[in-house]
């Protein structure tokens, strides 16, 4: 049985697919949580005290922000893992499942015998999937796996902020939030793999793996060019504009224009048709070199008109432009946004808050609102569940 999902129960791509969730915090429940959207169900085990994510920066409820955010459509169990009885539960409950999800510390689970290799030997068809901060194994695995520090070893922190200031982090759990998409990626792909073969299996993902990856392009500039890619605030090294911020009469856009196709018709759309033969500006190079003097003629040129009229003007000409806005001014079918792109998400006790849903749509379906589950909320009925099914460890 499953609590809620954000397709109709005939559309689900996943219904019918249980999914066993030993997650804390981000990376593992935001998986869980994007497999729950698809129509699985996704059986969460929280200790007696319920899932540190659920009280982090609140005390108002047992629902806050980072819990809303990564646990809708689930149902919770609380099980005793440091007794002999709650282990054999999980165990009952993994041989169960299609797929059990983890980011545990590392040899956590193989201490209350739930570990990879112990569960995939056992049940040959489960899915295992697991994140860690760095790594299973070797000296840097008994770290705390936070997103923070990920951010720091990856060389993300390097890349971002102002040229003569410090490293910044970047604004939110981007590297787990990334670990979450992973980690999904690579459990649907071994359940493909498995109506192939038969077989489950493992997914490793580390935290400090993603984030380098997400680096990608940095990493092919530093291998091409030998030279170490450095933070220069808003705007890119090589090209101007580019993410170039600009002021106007109500706030500010980023611009990107740096080709030499794309900079004539910014110069054109706010009537400034000389700087595109400008010496300082008709080269991409002299644009990079002269930078400051280009924002400030930007400025000069768009200031008198309102960030959502800069859109309008530098789209029809076919300029890459953004309105920087803050999440109060983000609307449902706005800019893009897609009008049911936001959900209302119920807990017991309190009203419904609205968050993004999931970031996609299968043959144009509808999201649809979804419940948090109350610490334990569904622990006697998932055991009569097992009960009925008779699974064994």
């Amino acid at each position: 049985m499953q609590t809620q999902d954000s397709f109709s129960s005939t559309s689900a791509p996943l219904a019918g697919l249980r999914v066993v969730e030993f997650g804390q915090f981000i990376a593992a429940p935001a998986a869980a949580q994007t497999l729950a959207d698809l129509g699985a169900d996704v059986i969460k085990v929280e200790p007696a005290a319920g899932d540190a994510a659920r009280a982090v920066g609140w005390t108002r409820d047992a629902f806050g922000p980072m819990f809303t955010a990564y646990n809708r459509s689930k149902r919770s169990v609380v099980l005793d893992l440091r007794s002999e009885a709650g282990r054999a539960q999980a165990r009952k409950l993994a041989g169960s499942a299609d797929v059990l999800l983890q980011n545990m510390r590392p040899g956590s689970m193989e201490k209350l015998g739930l570990g990879a290799a112990q569960l995939v030997d056992a049940f040959p068809r489960l899915v295992y999937g697991q994140v860690s901060g760095f790594g299973q194994a070797g000296p840097a695995s008994v770290r705390p796996g936070f997103d923070i520090a990920a951010q720091a070893e990856s060389g993300m922190m390097s890349l971002n902020g102002p040229r003569d200031g410090d490293p910044t982090r970047v604004g939110f759990t981007a590297v787990d939030s990334m670990a979450a998409h992973a980690l999904a990626t690579g459990v649907l792909a071994a359940l493909v793999r498995r109506g192939t073969t038969g077989r489950g299996g493992l997914v490793d993902v580390s935290l400090v793996d993603v984030a380098i990856e997400a680096l990608g392009n940095a990493w092919a500039e530093y291998g091409l060019t030998g030279e170490l890619p450095m933070r220069c605030g808003n705007g890119q090294p090589h090209t101007a504009p580019a993410a170039d911020v600009i002021a106007t009469a109500d706030g500010m856009v980023v611009v990107s224009a740096y080709t030499q196709e794309h900079f004539p018709r910014l110069c054109a759309a706010i009537g400034r048709e000389d700087m595109a033969i400008d010496p300082r500006f008709r080269e991409n190079a002299g644009r990079v070199q002269n930078r400051a003097a280009l924002r400030a003629e930007l400025s000069a040129a768009l200031r008198h008109l309102s960030s959502d009229a800069v859109s309008e003007l530098l789209t029809r000409a076919g300029v890459v432009v953004g309105a920087i806005r803050t999440m109060a001014e983000v609307k449902p079918g706005r800019a893009g946004v897609s009008a049911d792109l936001f959900v209302d998400i119920a807990a017991p006790g309190r009203d419904a808050v609205r968050i993004p849903g999931l970031p996609l749509t299968i043959d144009g379906g509808l999201r649809h609102g979804a419940r948090l589950p109350a610490v334990g909320e569904h622990t006697r009925e998932v055991l009569a569940e097992l009960e009925a099914l008779g699974a064994g460890g």
